[in-house]
């Protein structure tokens, strides 16, 4: 999400993952040969939890881990599932792939866990969703954000794919603002920038926009964009699409482009969440993103609620995207082990989840046949520098 090491999964972590997943990665029922595995059997569920909670990605593990725990405690408050209280088994995968997959062969042998919240990052969700499918344990990865992961066997997620973003964007562009001539620029040696970028340029040509140029740099970190930008400023585009991060579309893309005359609408992925602004806040207008969750969003009644319940449990504390998403997953298992039953199984609450739709605090889905939502998509427009809400994107229907 808004770092290079959210996730945008490396290459290594992605050829482990294909190299050990199993066929069966599609919708429907999945058959255990051992159907009492995992049972919610006892006065107890258990909900195992993978997160990154020390290392770079520290601050992403630690909020889902406040949003597991809120939601957990609700449902505690309120009798349970089926008289069942749910307890939490947490595990810090430090953020490496080799330790999220330790972690989750640990929990997979604890017949006692019905189901995995996480991993938090793509690259140690990656590793993870081979052994869910392996192990038949059900998981759910609150902001796993990358196309590669295998998806839709025993793994789910509740975000949105990368390339979902890039989709959203062009229909907000042609629908919403209107214009007519887009440009792209985008970072070929990441996955994340090259793969948002790509989705959106074949989405913006299928939703008859002109794309008047595609520009790319070579990585996703370079601070000197002038000679792309100024083949963009000379197209003629109204609209750039340039999915970077926070670190680079703040300081360096955007201050660049207004320098060479662009004047247009610059739009970018939830890669923007926390950007750098330099120099004078004006050259920031007309500046959006695409987001899960936004504390402004008075479209999904449900926003206000978590926040008011969040901040009586955290000492005033204003919650963030990865808790709203952590926050969504646990609900997710909740109608899923509603669904399949008060003694159910891993297999049984896998299949409850598999197709669900779902309407949360980050929005209303339903889960494809990949295990990945087709989900309204919340569109923040920067005004005096500060990230506004500016409007809730519904799916297309299909």
């Amino acid at each position: 999400m808004n770092a290079k090491f959210f996730g945008k999964t490396t290459a290594i972590a992605a050829a482990a993952a294909m190299m050990m997943s199993m066929a069966a990665c599609s919708g429907g029922s999945m058959d255990d040969s051992n159907s009492s595995a995992g049972a919610a059997s006892g006065n107890t569920i258990t909900l195992g939890s993978i997160t990154t909670n020390s290392g770079t990605a520290a601050a992403y593990g630690e909020a889902e881990l406040k949003g597991f725990k809120l939601a957990i405690s609700e449902i505690n408050a309120k009798g349970g599932l089926n008289g069942k209280k749910i307890k939490l088994e947490s595990m810090d995968d430090k953020g490496d792939a080799t330790e999220a997959s330790n972690a989750f062969n640990k929990l997979a042998g604890d017949s006692n866990v019905l189901a995995v919240l996480g991993p938090t990052i793509s690259s140690t969700t990656a590793a993870v969703a081979p052994l869910a499918d392996q192990s038949k344990l059900p998981a759910i990865a609150p902001a796993a954000t990358s196309d590669s992961i295998a998806t839709g066997g025993y793994l789910f997620r509740t975000c949105f794919k990368d390339s979902y973003q890039g989709e959203i964007a062009a229909k907000f562009a042609a629908e919403t603002l209107k214009v007519k001539k887009v440009a792209v620029l985008y970072g070929t040696g990441d996955p994340y920038s090259s793969g948002v970028g790509k989705a959106f340029a074949a989405a913006a040509k299928k939703a008859g926009l002109d794309v008047v140029d595609e520009e790319n740099s070579s990585s996703a970190d370079d601070t000197e964009y002038s000679s792309q930008l100024q083949k963009i400023q000379a197209s003629g585009a109204e609209f750039l699409y340039a999915p970077y991060y926070y670190s680079v579309a703040g300081p360096y893309i955007i201050p660049q482009a207004r320098a060479l005359g662009y004047k247009g609408y610059v739009m970018g992925p939830d890669g923007y969440d926390g950007l750098k602004l330099t120099g004078d806040k004006s050259q920031y207008d007309k500046v959006l993103y695409t987001t899960h969750y936004s504390p402004d969003d008075t479209s999904n009644t449900k926003v206000q609620d978590f926040i008011k319940s969040y901040k009586k449990a955290n000492n005033n504390q204003e919650p963030n995207t990865f808790t709203a998403l952590a926050y969504d997953s646990v609900y997710m298992f909740k109608q899923a082990y509603d669904k399949a039953g008060k003694n159910a199984t891993r297999e049984q609450v896998r299949n409850a989840i598999s197709g669900m739709s779902f309407s949360g605090v980050t929005g209303k889905f339903t889960l494809d046949k990949k295990g990945s939502p087709n989900k309204s998509v919340i569109v923040l427009e920067l005004k005096d520098g500060k990230p506004t809400y500016r409007t809730t994107i519904q799916p297309s229907t299909k």
